[in-house]
């Protein structure tokens, strides 16, 4: 992976909490006044409701206080697209338990409007510890993997806005992906030059991102031009 300076990852780290801390907050409100069986409607990742999808994207964010507390690695080993690499944290069994931690995490609310709170105050927890963090700071993932936290924090940017498409989508509403996290997210997949790829394509980042994530299909001819941008594929769950 690309080492940076000093000076570059303390940027970095300051620009990504603040894509989580938006993107998190317009989640929020998206969810805050949903009607119960607006929290019963299904998404497109099965098979979750909208109610298990928020605890999909909880479960993600609250994996950070414990990474917090235990000891920072060495150095190191891999960047965010690194982490989203087709290995055994995608497969049949992984991806079982991942459905049932969120049904598990979405079940321990009363309702809905409670969980919606209980969402808050996670995302809200792990942005003031992440606050407090020092430039630099690494951590171990769940999987094993050695990273700086600017580029886990990245890794969840992904969950929330990714995830935020498909909720909107079930929900029927426009999306309320915020700018700094596509921002964040495109640079992720296309690299510095991601504003003018994307303008080369014509494309919306809400649109750019639903087909590079697999949301939305890819004609024969879009997926030559993504190609040949350079777009970073990643394994999603």
């Amino acid at each position: 992976m690309t080492t940076m300076t000093g000076n570059e990852n303390s940027v970095n780290q300051d620009r990504v909490l603040e894509a989580f801390r938006q993107e998190c907050g317009a989640l929020t409100d998206a969810v805050s006044g949903l009607s119960p069986a607006e929290w019963s409607l299904p998404t497109r990742c099965t098979p979750w409701s909208v109610l298990d999808l928020l605890g999909h994207v909880c479960v993600v964010i609250d994996w950070l206080p414990a990474m917090l507390d235990a000891a920072a690695p060495d150095r190191p080993e891999i960047s965010a697209a690194e982490y989203y690499r087709p290995d055994d944290r995608f497969s049949p069994q992984t991806n079982e338990t991942r459905i049932t931690l969120a049904q598990g995490r979405a079940g321990r609310s009363a309702d809905g409007a409670a969980f919606a709170e209980d969402f808050a105050a996670t995302w809200q927890r792990v942005d003031r510890l992440c606050r407090v963090q020092p430039v630099g700071r690494t951590v171990r993932t769940r999987h094993g993997d050695a990273m700086l936290l600017s580029e886990f924090l990245l890794t969840r940017v992904v969950e929330v806005a990714v995830h935020g498409l498909d909720l909107s989508d079930a929900l029927g509403r426009k999306p309320w992906l915020t700018s700094p996290a596509a921002d964040a997210v495109t640079e992720l997949l296309l690299g510095t030059d991601a504003r003018a790829a994307t303008e080369e394509l014509g494309w919306s980042r809400t649109r750019f991102l639903r087909k590079a994530t697999g949301r939305e299909p890819l004609a024969a001819e879009e997926a030559r031009q993504i190609e040949q941008l350079g777009l970073r594929w990643l394994a999603l769950g």
